[in-house]
């Protein structure tokens, strides 16, 4: 260890010594929040219970270093299931008003690269209890018309919990059970056992008319109360019965306003009604008010089945559903077929020609078709047939077969379809049948294909196409199952070029140009491929590599081509600055290129640069040559870092080692800086450094006179030859007296915060602090001092009041901070250190009681005898008690008061220290307990002997 010590200003010492390197990570979970059941290692699983709605809290505590990464999951080393309402990478994991879904295994994982991760668990339990519902049923070869007149009835009591449920039945003010009454059967059904309670009344009496309630409960865990519902049967209760008053289905146009109107029939108790749609969710713009569903504006997507649902618990519920149809016309399209009896597909005079028109409509019975020619109305007849398409098999299809074309049948056909009853626009569609009326032809320009563009291009595939009428062309990828740029799997053209914006290396490939169906000729697609080359600049690593090394020492750099298009790269070329070092061409067996520096000097410090260029462009290798330090890393595993624990001050053991210490050049020195939290004005100081140290030795520096309580920003950085190196910041935080430093721990209780001493909340009365200076005049005489441990009237002390309320035997107990044990090997104690507890005591009065003194440690349960007691007068002066402990764990000490027989009894301390090592020079009186009166007396005679003794001479 390196222990570079002194305060934060003045210059430092150095001292070496043996120690700790870096330490592997260690884990273990600590909670917090509102727990309402924590059950500790039980067959190497812990589980933590918490009522849903509370706030779930664990805190990650690790050690190591590094200082090592934490990772919070909910499946073991998985980042698939993490929280979005927590840090993953935080050490606590803190999720509010927790759902019953987040309970679950729960894992912490620490690692620093250092041997295997740290890993723990915890299981999250959360407990919840629903409201139960109670539904009814009749047997069903037993249902009458009027249900529940007879015969037998079922209650069955459901509710979801965590625990399980236990439940139980009332009739009135009378409980339940099996055996209880003849009539009445309880049992849980076989196949849902524990999650229902079923109450059979068999052959309805009269007394079975009755309020039943059923009671749900989880035994009060976790605070949650019972809860029940309660369920009147009569001779009048039934299943809902309902009606629909309007027909079905129910045609609309679009924008119109529907209403859905239900009411009930039947049914006891009254039934609640609800409306449900086919389509997942009511429409945001519907209204419901009872039973009655307002849609407003309807459109075309709010279409389809709606049901009324109408609930009481009795028996099944009732659903009456109705459809909305509205009304609507979309993609008209069409198509000419050319006689099927001749090779060709040629429209020639004498031959057959059919044109199709097909429209979607909705709904389909109401679609009529009409035909115009050049405007005029058309009629069918022999040589023009009108026909419609069996709706099974194309739907919404019209053709016109025209037979033994004619240079008279040369004309526009216009095919309207139009909805009966009006409301909705037409559509139309106008065909052109003449003597150009030709089938299509697709053909790539010449140089068109391959197309070669560069990544980032914008580039146009282009498939001319011929023919009467034009029409739409369908691009594909030919060569492989790709989306297109789109994202679909085909793109339509009315022009025939597909235009592709910001080309990339991934488009490269074959694309299918083809002629569809529709707005055409109904023939066998024609189509043809396009090829497409992607250039791209050559793809090279690293892409940016910090390289650091010290004077006088090689480095070398390598380039390495991954791929590139074309795939012949020209040449290279190393630059410094934007100086040429180094050019050429590539070896073809070869895929990179390498640049050495033999002897690193001052001015080789910089950023190198290697270009890889083919004709597209230029891929570029980035080194940062640089002679930097690598930043210190903080250790955080040291043992009570607050070294230094004084009224307004304090100190902190600052500890770090150094990244990488051989990668660079000797450190000289390192650059403290320090500034308050909140100020911006930065301290800083040089701490040099003798001689060369090893990976992972522990350097230490101790800031000194560190105001309380305020937090600090600690920063350093390495220097070497070169210069400043990485910085490293961490946040010093005051945390004392929770782990206060022992060899320095002194309490006066002159402060307010009485150090951190804290009241326990299980004794009688308190411990009260004090001044002769502020005592009341109504004091009780003959007790307690009349100044602190000094003598002083202004100093404070600790006392118990004895006076009434107060009775014989009521405890005050003062409990200090905890302690940490410094072991000597930081990672286990095998011989607990020894350490001197001290303190001044004054117990003046004749009713004196017991003072004792406790030492509890963490994790200790049951209570151990004192360390140190007395009881009696002690006569009207203070005293010290010492008394050496030697604790195993993180430890408390514990003063204890007992008040004696009456109200001159005032106990006080002062002055309480603790110490390492054994006491020295113990004070005379450490006895369990105070002389006897015998005692005194006994003394008394003596003394009155050796006076009368001393006179006589």
């Amino acid at each position: 260890m390196v222990n570079l010590s002194g305060v934060v200003l003045p210059s430092p010492l150095r001292q070496r010594q043996q120690g700790q390197r870096t330490t592997p990570p260690s884990v273990r979970i600590v909670h917090s929040g509102h727990a309402c059941n924590v059950e500790e290692e039980r067959h190497a699983e812990r589980v933590y219970t918490i009522r849903e709605g509370e706030t779930l809290e664990l805190s990650c505590l690790v050690t190591g270093h590094p200082r090592p990464q934490i990772r919070w999951t909910k499946t073991a080393g998985s980042v698939s299931d993490r929280f979005q309402d927590s840090s993953v990478f935080n050490e606590t994991l803190h999720i509010a008003k927790i759902l019953r879904t987040q309970g679950g295994r729960y894992y912490c994982k620490a690692e620093n690269g250092l041997g295997s991760p740290a890993i723990k668990s915890i299981r999250v339990d959360v407990y919840y209890l629903d409201d139960p519902v109670v539904t009814v049923h009749q047997s069903i070869g037993e249902a009458k018309e009027q249900f529940y007149y007879e015969r037998t009835v079922f209650l069955r009591c459901v509710a979801n919990s965590n625990p399980p449920v236990r439940y139980s039945w009332h009739r009135g003010r009378e409980v339940l059970t099996q055996g209880s009454d003849k009539g009445v059967e309880i049992y849980e059904p076989f196949f849902t056992q524990g999650e229902t309670k079923i109450l059979k009344l068999k052959n309805l009496r009269p007394q079975d008319y009755a309020n039943y309630s059923c009671v749900a409960s989880v035994r009060n865990v976790c605070g949650i109360p019972d809860r029940s519902v309660i369920f009147r049967l009569t001779n009048k209760t039934a299943s809902p019965s309902i009606k629909l008053l309007v027909e079905d289905p129910i045609v609309v146009n679009p924008g119109q306003t529907v209403s859905l109107v239900c009411i009930t029939t039947g049914g006891e108790p009254p039934p609640l009604l609800a409306w449900i749609s086919s389509n997942d969710s009511l429409p945001q713009r519907s209204v419901v008010k009872g039973g009655t569903l307002t849609l407003p504006a309807i459109t075309s997507d709010e279409a389809g089945v709606y049901s009324c649902v109408a609930s009481n618990n009795v028996g099944n519920p009732a659903k009456k559903s109705t459809t909305i149809v509205v009304r609507a016309l979309k993609k008209g399209r069409f198509w000419i077929t050319p006689d099927p009896y001749h090779n060709d597909d040629n429209i020639q005079i004498g031959r057959e020609v059919k044109i199709s028109c097909q429209v979607e409509a909705t709904p389909p019975e109401e679609l009529t078709f009409s035909w115009l020619k050049n405007g005029r109305a058309l009629r069918s007849s022999e040589r023009m047939v009108i026909t419609q398409t069996d709706p099974d098999i194309s739907p919404g299809t019209t053709n016109l077969d025209i037979i033994d074309l004619k240079f008279t049948d040369f004309g526009t056909y216009t095919c309207v379809a139009a909805l009966k009853g009006g409301g909705i626009p037409e559509i139309s569609i106008d065909v052109n049948i003449s003597s150009t009326t030709v089938p299509p032809n697709l053909t790539v320009p010449r140089g068109k294909s391959p197309l070669v563009a560069r990544e980032g291009d914008t580039v146009e595939l282009e498939c001319l196409v011929s023919g009467k009428p034009k029409p739409i062309i369908l691009w594909s990828r030919a060569d492989k199952e790709a989306p297109m740029p789109d994202g679909g799997m085909q793109m339509e053209s009315y022009d025939g070029v597909l235009r592709i914006v910001n080309v990339s290396r991934e488009m490269t490939g074959s694309y299918r140009c083809q002629t569809s169906q529709y707005n055409g000729f109904n023939v066998k697609p024609r189509e043809a491929v396009v090829e497409l080359i992607v250039q791209y600049p050559p793809t090279v690593e690293p892409v940016h590599m910090e390289t650091r090394q010290g004077l006088g020492r090689p480095v070398v750099m390598t380039c390495r081509v991954l791929r590139a298009h074309p795939s012949r790269v020209l040449r290279f070329e190393w630059l410094l600055s934007n100086r040429l070092l180094h050019a050429g061409a590539f070896d073809a067996q070869r895929d990179e290129t390498e640049y050495t520096i033999r002897s690193l000097n001052r001015d080789g410090w910089g950023e190198y640069t290697c270009n890889v260029i083919n004709e597209a462009g230029a891929g570029k290798c980035t080194f940062q040559v640089t002679g930097k330090a690598y930043p210190a890393e903080f250790y955080y595993d040291t043992y009570s870092p607050l070294w230094q624990n004084r009224p307004r001050v304090y100190g902190f053991k600052l500890q770090w080692t150094q990244m990488n210490p051989n990668a660079v050049d000797r450190i000289v020195a390192y650059r403290l800086g320090i500034r308050q939290m909140g100020l911006q004005r930065w301290w800083e100081q040089e701490i040099p450094v003798v001689g060369a140290f090893s990976k992972g030795e522990l350097m230490t520096h101790n800031l000194t006179e560190l105001i309380k309580p305020e937090s600090y920003e600690v920063r350093l950085t390495p220097i070497t030859r070169f210069g400043e190196g990485d910085s490293t910041i961490r946040i010093v935080t005051y945390t004392a007296p929770v782990n206060p430093h022992l060899r320095e721990f002194h309490c006066s209780f002159e402060e307010e915060t009485i150090c951190m001493f804290t009241q326990d909340k299980n004794d009688d009365f308190d411990w009260t602090r004090h001044s002769a200076s502020t005592r009341d005049t109504k004091y009780t005489p003959n007790t307690g001092p009349s100044g602190d441990r000094t003598d002083s009237k202004q100093g404070f002390y600790m006392y118990i009041e004895t006076s009434r309320p107060r009775k014989d035997g009521d405890q005050a107990r003062l409990i200090s901070p905890f302690f940490n044990v410094a072991p000597k090997n930081p990672y286990g104690i095998n011989n607990p250190p020894a350490y001197c507890f001290g303190f001044f005591y004054h117990m003046y009065g004749k009713h004196i009681g017991t003072l004792n003194a406790h030492l509890k440690q963490k994790g200790q349960t049951a209570s151990e005898a004192p360390v140190w007691s007395l009881n009696g007068n002690q006569n009207d002066r203070w005293k010290q008690a010492k008394v050496s402990i030697r604790p195993t764990a993180s430890f408390q000490v514990v003063l204890e008061g007992i008040r004696g027989p009456g109200i001159e009894g005032d106990i006080a301390i002062d002055d309480v220290t603790l110490e390492e090592g054994e006491c020295r020079d113990p004070p005379p009186n450490l006895s369990a307990k105070a002389p006897s009166m015998s005692s005194h007396i006994w003394l008394l005679c003596i003394t009155v002997v050796m006076t009368l003794l001393e006179g006589q001479r």
